[in-house]
């Protein structure tokens, strides 16, 4: 055997082997694209509402009661995402439509919402990876009887528009969330809070709120990088208005970083 064979056997495992990632990449990204649901896809025949623009990435969570389950129009839903309404799926659940969630939304990966009676989801929130919202939790009133066994209680829970709900926060029933509310991650809430506050902690409380004569309270820290008029014109601009972004961002960093 020739001492330049083993070289030559390397090189060509190589190449083997990155030919090899290179194509399951590839496939796995196909399957991806092919298996979201989208308003164009068989899938969207199941849902009571699947606007246009939306989709359900791929792999999906379970999904099932699809028939009482709105999801508005633009509206991404990241994958492992679990959406449903009802116990299990076949039940038939009356006339009216158990989660609606609006448009515009950014659902995150691995999300959980879990609807029996009414979980409404207003336009524009955003949740990061891994939310759980439900109307339903279990009780423990009777001492004999397993807590699993015992009859649930629905309670309806309230989104509403603009709320970005951090990663790993719970949703317990009776929730109703005003505009532009902000959760903390983590956190574990349950009750009314007003439009323009901050929430968090376990169980969860206002952090911040805005008042119409004073403003933000606490006040806030800092300048905003940028002001909502040049954000807005920034995400119309697509990946370019994104870079600029970006690059403001390292600025700021590189200047707190020089002054120490």
């Amino acid at each position: 055997m020739s001492p330049k064979s083993h070289p030559i056997r390397r090189l060509l495992a190589g190449r083997v082997r990155r030919g090899a990632h290179t194509a399951l990449h590839r496939a796995w990204a196909a399957v991806q694209r092919h298996g979201e649901i989208t308003p164009h896809t068989h899938g969207r025949r199941r849902f009571a509402y699947l606007g246009e623009g939306a989709c359900i990435g791929f792999p999906t969570g379970s999904l099932y009661g699809e028939p009482w389950i709105s999801i508005g129009d633009h509206t991404l839903v990241g994958t492992h995402v679990t959406i449903s309404a009802g116990f299990v799926p076949g039940l038939d659940l009356g006339p009216d439509v158990i989660v609606k969630i609006g448009g515009s939304c950014s659902i995150g990966r691995g999300t959980h919402i879990v609807g029996h009676q009414s979980i409404e989801i207003g336009n524009d929130v955003f949740t990061g990876p891994n939310v759980y919202i439900t109307d339903q939790n279990h009780t423990y009133a009777d001492l004999d009887t397993p807590i699993g066994r015992q009859w649930p209680e629905n309670n309806p829970v309230v989104i509403g528009d603009g709320c970005w709900i951090g990663t790993g926060a719970i949703i317990l029933p009776g929730t109703r969330l005003g505009r532009n509310v902000a959760v903390a991650g983590g956190a574990v809430v349950r009750g009314e809070f007003p439009d323009h506050s901050v929430i968090g902690g376990v169980p969860a409380k206002v952090l911040r709120h805005h008042d119409k004569d004073t403003g933000w309270q606490p006040p806030l820290r800092g300048n905003p990088l940028v002001s909502l008029d040049e954000l807005a014109a920034l995400s119309v601009d697509g990946l370019a208005g994104l870079q600029i972004l970006q690059d403001r961002l390292r600025e700021q960093r590189e200047l707190r970083e020089e002054a120490g």
